[in-house]
C-alpha cells in the first residue's frame, strides 16, 4: 500500500503552526537545504553504483555468447567425427565387426553360464522365500536378498526372451519352458508382496516394523523401474525412433510393469474393509455389539500415526490414506447396518455413536476432509425419523395383530376370560400392550432426545385411541347382536365385557403412571405435549371403561324388559317391581365379585340413575294409577330400591339421590290444595318440570281433568311470580322423558 502523498501547502502548514513561526523561517529553510543535499548525494551514489553493475553485467553477457559459440562449434566437430569414423580410422569397419563378434561370444557365454546355474539359484530362492512366508507378521529378513535376486534373474530371462524374437519356434518354446519355474516364483513373490501390504498393521504390533521399511524399499525400486518402462514407450509411442534406438538395452530388458505402489494402497484399503466385514459379521445379530468393538479404529488409527507412518516415504501421505480409508469403510459398514433393519434401539444405538465417532476424531485432530463421504451421506438424523417410522411400524404391527386375537377371542367367547390375583377378570392381551408401549417408551428415552419421546408419546396416543375405538364398536355391535337375536350369539358377553372394563382401568392406570414417570424427564418445550397426549390417552380409556359399564346395565335392562313394560300395569300392584330388584340383584353380585373395585362403585352410580329413569319414565308415561293402592305400592317400591341400593351405597349417600322418589310420591298423595306444597319442594331440586308435574297430575285416578287443570294453573302461576328456572346443573329429571299419547299407545300395544 503507497504512502499517502503530502501538498507542498500541507508542509509548510506543519512548520508554520502558529504566527510565532514566521520568525523561524530562515532556520527552518536551512535545515531543509541540508536535508535536500543528503538526499541529493544519495542519489548520484545510487546512480553511480547501477550504472558500473550494468556494464559488468553486459561484459559477462557478451563473453558468455563468445563461450557458447565456441563450445557450439567444438560439439558439431565432435558430432561429426563421430557420426562417420571411417574418415578418422580406415579400419573402423573391421573393429567394429570384430567388436561385436567378441560382445556375442561374451554374451553366449554369459547366457549359458545363467541358464546352467538358474535352478541352483532358484531353489535358494524358494527355501529364503518359504521361510519368510512362513510367518507374514515378520522379521523378513530375506525380502531384500530374494527380491535383489529375482530382480536380476527377470532381467535376464527378459533380456534372452528379446533376443530370441528372432529365433525358431522351438528355441522360443524351449527357453518359456526353462523360465517356467521362475515365473511362478516370481508370481508367489508379487503375491507375498501383497499379503505383507494386507498385513502392515499386525506386522507393526509384532515389533517387525523395519519389514515394512524393507517393503517399502522395493515398492519404490519397483517403482522407479517402471517409471523408466513407461518413459520408454511414450517415446516409442511419439515416434521419436532416432531416441528411442538409443535405449536398446532398456529395450532388451523389457521391464514388465508391476505397479507395486497401486497395489501396495489397494491391498491396504481392501485390508480395512475386510476387518470392518470380519467385525460386522461377528456381530450380524447384535448390532450394539458391533458398535462397542469398532472402538479398535481410534487405537489402529493413533498406532498407524505413531508407527506405520515413519515407515513410509513421505510422498504416501500414508496417515491420510489410512484415514481416509478407515472412514470410507466405516461408511460402508453403517450404510449396510441400516439396510438390515436393525432394532429402533439400534438405530439410537448408532445415532449416539455417530455423534461419539466425530467427537473422537476432533480430538485426534483429524482434519475435516478426510472425513469425506460424510457418515451416512450426512443424514444420521433421519435415524431418529427412521426410529420414529420403526416404532410407528412395531407399534401398528404389533397392535394390529393383538387387536386381531383379542377380538375374535371376544367375538367367539369360547373360553371365559382369564382371572388376575386379585380375581378379577382380565384379557392377557392388556399386559402385552401395555409391556410393549413401555418398551418403546424406555427406548425412546435412551435417546436422550426430547423431540424423540414427544413423537414417540405421539405415536402410543395414536395406537392407544385407536384400539379404543375399535373397542367401543365391538361392543356396540356385539350388544346390537344380543339384544336383536340374543339365542344366536355365543354367552359370556357379561364376562368378557368386566374383563375389558377393567383392562380400561389398568390401563389408565398404567398410563397415569408412565405420564408422572417421563415427565419430569423432558423439558418444558416438549413437556406439555407429552401430558396432553397422555392424559388424552387417559380420558379414552376411563370412557371405554364407562362405555362397558353402561352395557353392563344396559344388559341388566334388556333382560328387564318385560318386567318394566308392567310397571304401573295390572300385574304392578301384585309386587312386579320386586323381581325387577331380584333381577338387578342377581347380576350385581356376579359385577362385584369379578369387578374392578372403582368400576363397581361407578356402576352402582350409573345403575341408580338408569333405575330413576327407567321408573319416572314408566310412571308419567303409564296407565291411570289406582289410588291410593297405587302410592302404597309405590311407597313399597321405594323402600325395596333403598335397601337394594343400600346394599352397596351408605344411607347418607343414598337418600339424596333417592329423594326424587319420595318428592314424587308427596305429590301423589297430597291433596288438590295440598299438591303446590309438594310440588315446591320439588321444585327448588329440580326446577319447574311443568311436563313431568302435568302428566303426573293426570295420571292420578283421583283427579279429573277440571282438577288437574286448577293445580296446575296455580303452579304455573307461582313459578311465574317467583321466577322459577331450571338448576345450574341437570338432575335426573333431564333424563326423563315424557312420550305423547299416540307414543304411549304403540309402546301399550
Amino acid at each position: 500500500m503507497s504512502a499517502p502523498t503530502t501538498s507542498a501547502a500541507q508542509a509548510v502548514g506543519e512548520y508554520l503552526q502558529s504566527p510565532d513561526d514566521l520568525a523561524k523561517v530562515a532556520a527552518f529553510r536551512k535545515k531543509l537545504e541540508k536535508e535536500k543535499a543528503s538526499i541529493d548525494a544519495r542519489l548520484r551514489s545510487g546512480v553511480k553504483e547501477q550504472l558500473d553493475t550494468t556494464r559488468d553485467g553486459l561484459r559477462k553477457l557478451f563473453g558468455t555468447r563468445n563461450n557458447v559459440q565456441t563450445i557450439k562449434d567444438e560439439m558439431e566437430t565432435v558430432d561429426r567425427v563421430c557420426n562417420d569414423p571411417t574418415h578418422v580410422v580406415s579400419t573402423f569397419d573391421q573393429i567394429s565387426r570384430v567388436s561385436m563378434v567378441h560382445r556375442n561370444f561374451e554374451q553366449t557365454e554369459e547366457m549359458v553360464n545363467n541358464l546352467l546355474e538358474m535352478n541352483s539359484k532358484l531353489e535358494m530362492i524358494e527355501q529364503m522365500l518359504l521361510e519368510d512366508s512362513n510367518d507374514i507378521l515378520g522379521p523378513a529378513f530375506n525380502l531384500l536378498r530374494i527380491h535383489f535376486a529375482l530382480n536380476r534373474l527377470e532381467a535376464f530371462r527378459n533380456q534372452t526372451m528379446h533376443q530370441a524374437k528372432k529365433s525358431s519356434a522351438d528355441i522360443r518354446n524351449t527357453l518359456t519352458r526353462w523360465f517356467e519355474r521362475l515365473n511362478r516364483l516370481l508370481e508367489a513373490f508379487d503375491e507375498y508382496i501383497l499379503e505383507l501390504a494386507r498385513n502392515i498393521l499386525p506386522i507393526v504390533r509384532s515389533g517387525n516394523p523395519d519389514v515394512i521399511v524393507r517393503l517399502m524399499k522395493v515398492v519404490e525400486m519397483e517403482a522407479r523401474e517402471d517409471e523408466k518402462a513407461i518413459a520408454i514407450k511414450l517415446v516409442k509411442k511419439a515416434g521419436k525412433m532416432d531416441a528411442a534406438s538409443k535405449f536398446r538395452s532398456m529395450q532388451a530388458n523389457a521391464h514388465v510393469i508391476k505397479h507395486y505402489r497401486s497395489k501396495v494402497i489397494k491391498c491396504i484399503t481392501d485390508s480395512i474393509q475386510a476387518k470392518f466385514d470380519e467385525v460386522y459379521t461377528a456381530n450380524e445379530n447384535n448390532p450394539a455389539g458391533f458398535l462397542d468393538d469398532l472402538v479398535f479404529i481410534y487405537k489402529d488409527l493413533i498406532r498407524i500415526e505413531s508407527d506405520v507412518v515413519p515407515c513410509f516415504p513421505p510422498s504416501y501421505e500414508i496417515w491420510s490414506t489410512f484415514v481416509r480409508e478407515y472412514h470410507k469403510a466405516l461408511n460402508n459398514t453403517l450404510t449396510r447396518l441400516v439396510k438390515s433393519e436393525p432394532e429402533a434401539s439400534a438405530l439410537l444405538t448408532l445415532h449416539a455413536w455417530i455423534k461419539e465417532y466425530k467427537k473422537s476424531m476432533r480430538e485426534l485432530n483429524v482434519p475435516p476432509e478426510l472425513l469425506e463421504p460424510p457418515l451416512l451421506e450426512g443424514k444420521e438424523q433421519s435415524l431418529i425419523e427412521d426410529y420414529l417410522q420403526l416404532i410407528i411400524k412395531k407399534l401398528d404391527e404389533w397392535s394390529e395383530n393383538l387387536m386381531r386375537t383379542e377380538v375374535a377371542a371376544f367375538t367367539a367367547r369360547e373360553e371365559p376370560p382369564e382371572l388376575t390375583a386379585d380375581n378379577l377378570y382380565t384379557n392377557p392381551g392388556t399386559i402385552i400392550f401395555l409391556d410393549m408401549v413401555n418398551q418403546q417408551i424406555d427406548l425412546a428415552l435412551d435417546s436422550n432426545q426430547g423431540l424423540v419421546l414427544s413423537r414417540a408419546v405421539e405415536e402410543v396416543n395414536r395406537v392407544m385411541r385407536s384400539i379404543q375405538d375399535r373397542w367401543v364398536k365391538l361392543i356396540d355391535t356385539e350388544f346390537k347382536k344380543y339384544s336383536d337375536k340374543p339365542d344366536e350369539v355365543p354367552g359370556g358377553l357379561v364376562e368378557y365385557c368386566i374383563a375389558l372394563a377393567n383392562d380400561q382401568i389398568k390401563s389408565a392406570d398404567f398410563t397415569e403412571a408412565l405420564s408422572a414417570r417421563i415427565e419430569p424427564l423432558v423439558s418444558d418445550k416438549y413437556r406439555a405435549t407429552v401430558h396432553d397426549r397422555l392424559n388424552d390417552a387417559l380420558d379414552g380409556y376411563l370412557d371405554v371403561a364407562k362405555k362397558y359399564t353402561q352395557t353392563l346395565i344396559s344388559i341388566i335392562f334388556h333382560d328387564l324388559k318385560p318386567a318394566t313394560k308392567q310397571l304401573f300395569g295390572p300385574t304392578w300392584y301384585e309386587g312386579t317391581h320386586s323381581q325387577i330388584v331380584e333381577t338387578m340383584r342377581d347380576y350385581m353380585s356376579d359385577y362385584q365379585v369379578y369387578l374392578n373395585e372403582s368400576l363397581f362403585e361407578v356402576l352402582v352410580e350409573d345403575l341408580l340413575d338408569a333405575y330413576l329413569v327407567m321408573y319416572l319414565t314408566a310412571l308419567v308415561n303409564g296407565p291411570k294409577l289406582n289410588m291410593p293402592a297405587a302410592t302404597e305400592r309405590i311407597r313399597q317400591d321405594i323402600n325395596d330400591a333403598y335397601q337394594f341400593f343400600g346394599t352397596y351405597k351408605k344411607m347418607k349417600e343414598l337418600e339424596p339421590q333417592m329423594e326424587v322418589l319420595d318428592q314424587v310420591l308427596s305429590m301423589l298423595e297430597a291433596s288438590k290444595s295440598l299438591v303446590f306444597l309438594s310440588y315446591w319442594s320439588f321444585a327448588k331440586v329440580h326446577g319447574p318440570c311443568i311436563q313431568f308435574v302435568e302428566a303426573l297430575m293426570k295420571a292420578r285416578s283421583d283427579m279429573d281433568r277440571s282438577g288437574v287443570s286448577e293445580v296446575m294453573d296455580s303452579i304455573k302461576r307461582k313459578v311465574k311470580d317467583e321466577g322459577l328456572t331450571d338448576p345450574p346443573e341437570p338432575t335426573i329429571m333431564k333424563k326423563i322423558v315424557i312420550q305423547g299419547a299416540l307414543s304411549r299407545f304403540l309402546v301399550r300395544t
